[in-house]
């Protein structure tokens, strides 16, 4: 049997209790990483999914983290470094998505969103640079479709994720040679909470006629986290052709 391609690594995912993040942590550790996730509220998920990475037979931990926040985010990454004894992986994936019309959004939205989905991402690669350097890691980026095409009703959500994308880049070379940072841009992706009426609509508008799952999107992080290093600075849309449309 060939060795796991992350054997021996170990991976961060921020926001990977449930959904998109939980899938993601999963799909790193199937692949043999050990795997550490932040949380906020989701402490149940976070343990059952903490329980999920194990029953792989890889190492996990759940740590409460606010990646807002300069001091939770240097305690998060002294934690997770202290544990696995390396960083090879991180997954800036936790961020806030939100409806509003443009007209009616508060500074109070505005600036939550961009606090999660842009503060977020670059304070917690700055914590864990110096683990991921020493061990010539990558940094995958959880971008969004919207960051990509403007949706009205999401001024400050697209924004935001556009943000992330210019810092993906950004990083990309700040942190070249021993780092790649890429970026996976997901479109529509079904979720518990989603009516039947509205997934069958965006799946007849979508080129390959159906939704995205999160299990998708995971996959594609994985392509970032165990391809060639050689590929950095990427906005890789995963949307069935919907920014086509």
């Amino acid at each position: 049997m060939p060795t796991p391609l992350l054997a021996g690594k170990s991976a961060l995912v921020t926001g990977g209790a449930r959904r998109i993040g939980r899938a993601i942590a999963l799909a790193l550790a199937e692949a043999g990483a050990d795997v550490a996730i932040t949380y906020r509220s989701s402490a149940l998920d976070a343990a059952q999914t903490v329980q999920a990475i194990e029953d792989l037979g890889c190492r996990a931990r759940a740590v409460e983290c606010d990646v807002r926040s300069e001091i939770s985010v240097r305690s998060t990454i002294a934690a997770v470094a202290g544990q696995f004894g390396r960083l090879d992986v991180l997954v800036n994936n936790a961020a806030i998505f939100e409806s509003a019309p443009l007209e009616r959004i508060s500074l109070q939205q505005w600036d939550a969103v961009f606090e999660t989905n842009a503060r977020g991402p670059f304070l917690v690669a700055r914590e864990a640079l110096p683990y991921l350097r020493a061990a010539q890691g990558r940094i995958v980026n959880i971008g969004s479709l919207g960051g990509l095409r403007p949706w009205a009703g999401h001024a400050h959500y697209c924004g935001s994720k556009a943000a992330l994308h210019m810092l993906t880049q950004t990083m990309a070379k700040a942190f070249a040679p021993q780092i790649s940072v890429n970026c996976v841009a997901p479109g529509r992706i079904e979720m518990d909470d989603h009516s039947a009426e509205e997934v069958a609509r965006f799946a007849e508008r979508t080129p390959i006629h159906r939704n995205g799952t999160a299990e998708d999107v995971a996959q594609a992080v994985l392509f970032f986290a165990t391809g060639p290093g050689f590929i950095t600075g990427q906005i890789l849309a995963v949307d069935g052709g919907l920014g086509l449309v």
